[in-house]
Order: structure tokens, then C-alpha cells, then sequence
């Protein structure tokens, strides 16, 4: 919604062009103000920005920019200390700055929305703002990829089954179990990164949905608030939301891999595994069994995913249908973008600390690892590294399997009895063998992890370097 009048206390800022007060139920209804404040800051900035770029081509004078800049700079106190007041026509942040600042500055005051709408300044405030939070969502996921990165450092030569189809499989090295997770949050880095050289557009100036006639200067305020860019089209600039889709999806793909992680950590916790013990102090109880320690942070990981796609499939919901330009339904950016970045940014910051804390277990997971049969694959390219055909190795092998778990004898005896295989082959079933012959790069092999390792080390320092730089 657009507005031209000059605030009056108590009045709406387009109650100009009607002869009655808005009804409570409409307001009730439309009102914005118990979320949006989140924006306070930014709305602020975007403010002086703009009074700064009014006098800067003539629009205001020296000394009424002077007075609605004292203003503002006294809103802000007000708002960072809390005693700022809001009033019952303060119908979203943007209504409750100028009016203050009206109150503050008397008629210069008035001039404070000269050549603006809520339209680009709403459009302003959140980019500011998801240039700041997604870049510290940014940093925290490589903080988790760093606990990740130490914690695999300090593992060693820790091995455990990797499975496929929840099956276990073939052993790899717990350094390799946890790199992978951490390849993945790199990725999220990297998209997080990528949107935000899309969201660095200033939308000011872009007014209502047409611009201006008066001389506003877009680039001047784009660079006093430290965007990379101005938008190119006024329509666009405030009548596309694809930046807050799109950062939706980012945080709900990192969500989905956070959820992985959790759900191993349920799994690895569990009795049943007995991989991993969480410390106390990333655990609950449960309040009717004594004995319970449960993984609420892995859980709620877990759990929160389908939040944070529910965040992103409700907006894009949205979005759909809307005609340029502006419509009310943009609204409605803001409380999923928030939720997400909070619900994302607490996850982050649990599940670093409880990664940090775990205690491993290599006993049970070198013991499941070293099952006879996860030896199968080793002893099937025993056979091909002399010559035997991969499909007949594969049924070799897979024949011998089938015996020792009809209970014909352990896979070790029957192989060192196999004519094709024998004695040497059986070595390979003896435990460790198989983790140690993994030799191909990216493999889970020592060699390859131990590449891997100063690969991702590298990574880390490169990602936490991006994320560092102040584009905020």
C-alpha cells in the first residue's frame, strides 16, 4: 500500500482520501506491527539513507535534514533501550517511525516520506535485513562444519559399517562418515552466498511501482546503505518476492541437511546402535522414566525441517498468482522469512554444540563394522584384480554369503576353503582389513581421507572468509 500525506497523530498515513476511520476489524486484520518491528533498524537506516539522499538533490533543506536526522537518531535510542511508545494506529513499523519522528521534528517531519512509499521502503527494510541475517546464518553453518572438520581430525583411525537402504554395507572411516556431512553444509554456504549477490539490490526510489517526477537519486541512497546495486525496473523492484522465496529454499535445504544429521545422531544414540553418547548437557530425561536420555536436539533438527518447508511451500503458495505490482499479499514475506531464519539459526547453534560434546563408542562401531559379510565387495575385486570376470566374482562371492548365513560355516572358513579364493583371500575378512584397502580418491579409504581432510581444511578457511567479509 502506497501513502502520499504527511503523518498525524492518531490518523492512518493515507487517511487523506477517506471520510471516516478505518474499522477496528480491518485493522485488526491488516496490521503488521507484531512482526514487522523485527525491521526497526533497518527501517531506520533506510530512513536516513533517504533524508540524506532528499537534501543531497535539493528536495530538503540543510537544517530540516538536520532535524528529522536528530529525530531518528532519538527513535533509535528509544527503540534499542525499549521505551519506545507505540500507539493504536501504529499500523506497522514503518507508520510508528514517522510518526514519532513527526512528533520529534515538528514540519519537517512531514517531509520525511517525500518521494517514497511503504511499498520500496518495506521492500528496502527486509533486503537490509536478510543481507545481514543470512550472512550470519552463513557463519554459523561453517561453525558447525568446523566441529565437524575437528571432530573427524581427532578421529583417527575410527571406523564404522556405511550403509545403504539402512543395510550395512561396506566399513569406511568415521572421519569420511562425518566429512560428508560437511561437504554438504559447504554447499549451503555456497548457496547462501550465491542469493545473496541477488538480494544486494536497493528497491528505494522505486516508489510506489512507477517511481518518481521528483529528481530522486536511487544510486546515491543504494550506496549510502551499502548495497552492491539499484533495481532496474520499478515494477520489479517492488513487485517480486523471488529473493525471499529463494532464501526461503536455501535455509529449508539446510534444514533437510541438518535433519540427516539428527537423524543419524537418533540412531547412533540408540541402544540399539550404541555408536555415539551424547554429553548431559545436549540431552533431556524423560519425566516418567528414570533411565531415559533422550537426543531432543538431533530430534527437533529433524523435525524442524518440515517447518522450515512449510515455510518456503506456504510462501511460494503466495506468490503465484500475483499480477505486477505491488499487492498486500507481500505481506506475508516477512513472519516465514523470520520464523526460518530464527528455527534454522537455533539449529545451527544446537547442533554444533551437540557434535562438539558427543562421546564416540569404536568399540560397537568397529565390531559392527567388521560383520563378515561387509567384507563381500573386497573379496569380489580380489577376484577381478586376477583376472575373473565381475560377474562371476560377484556370484562367487555372493554364493559363499548365501552358505554361511544358512549357517554352513563362517565366511572366513568357507572362502579360505573357495578353490578360487583361499587362505589369502580370507585375510581380507579380518577386522579392519577392509576400511584399510578403500584407496580411490574421495574414497573411504586412509590415504584418501587423510587428502580429504586437508582438502576440506582448506575449504573451511575459504568459506569462513567469505562469510567474514562485511557486506552487511
Amino acid at each position: 500500500m502506497s501513502d502520499t500525506g504527511a503523518q498525524q497523530p492518531g490518523k492512518a498515513l493515507w487517511h487523506g482520501r477517506f471520510a471516516g476511520a478505518p474499522a477496528a476489524e480491518l485493522m485488526a486484520f491488516t496490521a503488521s506491527l507484531s512482526f514487522d518491528r523485527e525491521l526497526w533498524a533497518d527501517d531506520i537506516a533506510g530512513s536516513i539513507a533517504h533524508v540524506n539522499g532528499l537534501a543531497h538533490v535539493g528536495l530538503i533543506s540543510i537544517a530540516e535534514r538536520d532535524a528529522i536526522l536528530a529525530a531518528l537518531q532519538t527513535v533509535h535510542h528509544e527503540m534499542a533501550d525499549g521505551r519506545f511508545v507505540y500507539v493504536e494506529s501504529d499500523e506497522d513499523i514503518h507508520t510508528a517511525v514517522e510518526r514519532r519522528v513527526t512528533e520529534l521534528a515538528g514540519p519537517a517531519g512531514g517531509k520525511l516520506h517525500t518521494g517514497r512509499s511503504r511499498n520500496d521502503q518495506s521492500a528496502t527494510d527486509v533486503r537490509r535485513w536478510m543481507k545481514r541475517e543470512l550472512m550470519a546464518v552463513a557463519e554459523r553453518v561453517v561453525d558447525l562444519m568446523d566441529v565437524l572438520l575437528q571432530r573427524a581430525d581427532a578421529a583417527g583411525g575410527v571406523y564404522l559399517p556405511g550403509y545403504t537402504h539402512m543395510q550395512r554395507a561396506q566399513p569406511v572411516l568415521l572421519a569420511h562418515h562425518l566429512l560428508a556431512h560437511g561437504w554438504a553444509l559447504g554447499r549451503d554456504v555456497d548457496r547462501l552466498l550465491d542469493a545473496l549477490e541477488r538480494i544486494d539490490v536497493s528497491p528505494l526510489g522505486a516508489g510506489a511501482l512507477a517511481g518518481s517526477s521528483l529528481p530522486l537519486d536511487p544510486d546515491f541512497t543504494a550506496a549510502a546503505l551499502g548495497f552492491a546495486a539499484r533495481f532496474e525496473n520499478s515494477l520489479d523492484a517492488v513487485g517480486s518476492r523471488d529473493h525471499v522465496a529463494e532464501a526461503l529454499f536455501v535455509l529449508a535445504l539446510v534444514g533437510v541437511n541438518l535433519s540427516r544429521l539428527g537423524e543419524e545422531f537418533v540412531l547412533w544414540t540408540s541402544d540399539e546402535f550404541a555408536f555415539a553418547t551424547l554429553d548431559d548437557a545436549y540431552a533431556t530425561g524423560s519425566s516418567m522414566m528414570p533411565q531415559k536420555k533422550n537426543p531432543d536436539i538431533a530430534e527437533l533438527a529433524r523435525g524442524k525441517a518440515g517447518r522450515l518447508i512449510g515455510d518456503l511451500t506456504g510462501f511460494l503458495a503466495t506468490m503465484k498468482g500475483l499480477p505486477l505490482s505491488y499487492n498486500r499479499d507481500y505481506q506475508e514475506d516477512k513472519e516465514p522469512l523470520f520464523d526460518a531464519v530464527r528455527q534454522v539459526s537455533l539449529a545451527l547453534s544446537a547442533m554444533a554444540g551437540m557434535l562438539a560434546t558427543v562421546t564416540w563408542q569404536p568399540e560397537r562401531m568397529q565390531a559392527a563394522a567388521d560383520a563378515e559379510t561387509t567384507a563381500a565387495t573386497d573379496l569380489a575385486e580380489w577376484l577381478v584384480q586376477r583376472g575373473v570376470p565381475f560377474r562371476e566374482a560377484h556370484a562367487t562371492v555372493g554364493s559363499l554369503v548365501q552358505r554361511h548365513l544358512a549357517g554352513e560355516g563362517s565366511l572366513r572358513e568357507l572362502v579360505a576353503a573357495d578353490r578360487m579364493l583361499g587362505p589369502d583371500a580370507a585375510a581380507l575378512v579380518s577386522p579392519g582389513a577392509a576400511v584399510a584397502r578403500r584407496t580411490t580418491p574421495g574414497g573411504a579409504g586412509p590415504a584418501a581421507v587423510a587428502e580429504q581432510l586437508a582438502r576440506f581444511r582448506r575449504r573451511v578457511a575459504e568459506w569462513r572468509e567469505a562469510v567474514a567479509s562485511d557486506v552487511r
